[in-house]
């Protein structure tokens, strides 16, 4: 504090006959208040993640992306669909392909060392994977002896059913479930979504890889190389990809190579099919975006960025099972309609395959849109009566749509 001195006026009066006014001035100490402000600069480092435009990373030169086990079992589904439409499919072969990754014409398959069965439904109940087993079965043992057999199918009875006008041919069991389409579109949720969104992309497998990714401890080598340079998280987040692109083109989204991948037993055909709804244009570049902007992010060692971009591919990649699941039960209800049986048993198979899969989604809320109780009450109204898929109206595969419709928040 320091002390000024103010000078003031003082008024005076003095005895006189006309008031006079007297001014003097006097010193008077006053207190005064002085304070200092500083101003400080802070600095503060940001770490940027900036992905790459293509799905492609490298340590040293050389690439550090790969996911061959994934594609491999890729090609394993797309085998097995075809062999549970063949009439000269036997048990222990379909079941040799399921189970021990066995029996295919591809003897690169063969020796892959990969497997699908021990894969399925891994992340809910384990009641799901023993009803694949129970499809193969099924087909194998009852379906297929029937269509040998050349037996007509109809409500109760097991065989092939033709349309009218000969366009398409559906071998069912005696509920009319055509069983390779019910275990294909079953595992595009049970296995690829699965393994991508509850498995490789969940944050308890990629954190318990977080300490080595840390410390740049290396375990993976590509193939052929007997040097290890790849981190456990790095490859954790490379076969989550590789479970949506392993039968297209890395270095682009969606479909790269028209000649491979095209295939009705696999996420990505359905991903661009729903890419062409006017909702959602551009869906399979936002997840093919976030694949690599999580994966820049992990080599950045930035777990949160690396979280949202997890977040995002499991909420948009969901979107593909939540529409087709009601979209093929308005298709058809539509046939029914028309009385094209075959058709509707068709669309019923895929729309029960993919319903079984809702199980394994994520929502925005980080909920499935369905769990597992709420699957197989819809699932047991598909089947319900003794002619199960041929007793089903318009009217209540309608309905089911509608319900799926508020469930997922999703519509066309």
């Amino acid at each position: 504090m320091k002390k000024m001195t103010l000078l003031l006026s003082i008024i005076l009066l003095v005895n006189c006959t006309k008031t006079e006014i007297e001014y003097r001035d006097v010193e008077v100490p006053v207190e005064t208040i002085i304070e200092k402000i500083v101003t400080q600069t802070v600095t503060q480092t940001v770490n940027v993640v900036t992905p790459p435009e293509e799905y492609s990373f490298t340590r040293n030169g050389v690439s550090t992306v790969y996911y061959t086990g994934q594609s491999a079992r890729l090609k394993m589904a797309t085998a097995l669909k075809s062999a549970m439409n063949d009439k000269a499919s036997t048990k222990t072969n379909v079941d040799n392909m399921f189970n021990n990754g066995t029996g295919f014409s591809d003897e690169s398959l063969n020796s892959s060392g990969k497997k699908i069965g021990n894969k399925v439904g891994t992340s809910g109940s384990a009641t799901v994977k023993p009803l694949f087993d129970e499809w193969i079965t099924e087909f194998t043992t009852i379906v297929a002896p029937a269509v040998n057999n050349s037996i007509t199918a109809t409500r109760t009875i097991a065989g092939s059913y033709t349309e009218a006008d000969g366009s398409r041919t559906v071998k069912v069991n005696a509920k009319g479930f055509e069983l390779n389409q019910i275990l294909s579109k079953g595992l595009i949720g049970a296995l690829q979504v699965d393994q991508i969104i509850n498995t490789y992309l969940s944050f308890t497998k990629l954190d318990g890889a977080k300490q080595d990714n840390d410390d740049d401890i290396y375990h993976y080598p590509t193939d052929g190389s007997a040097v290890p340079y790849i981190t456990k998280m790095e490859h954790y987040w490379d076969e989550g990809f590789g479970y949506l692109q392993g039968l297209d083109n890395q270095y682009a989204p969606g479909l790269g190579d028209a000649s491979i991948g095209r295939d009705g037993a696999n996420l990505n055909y359905y991903l661009n099919k729903i890419n062409g709804q006017e909702k959602e244009v551009g869906i399979t570049k936002r997840i093919y975006d976030a694949f690599s902007a999580g994966r820049a992010a992990i080599v950045a060692k930035d777990y949160e960025e690396r979280d949202r971009q997890a977040n995002i591919i499991g909420v948009e990649l969901s979107k593909v099972i939540g529409y087709k699941s009601q979209y093929y039960l308005r298709s058809a209800a539509g046939k029914i309609e028309k009385g094209e049986w075959a058709d509707a048993l068709h669309a019923i198979a895929e729309a029960y395959g993919f319903i079984l899969g809702l199980q394994y989604t994520k929502a925005a809320d980080g909920q499935p849109y369905l769990t597992h109780a709420e699957v197989n009450e819809h699932l047991s109204s598909l089947s319900a009566g003794d002619g199960g898929f041929w007793d089903r109206t318009p009217t209540e595969l309608t309905t089911m749509a509608d319900q799926l419709q508020q469930s997922t928040g999703l519509s066309e």
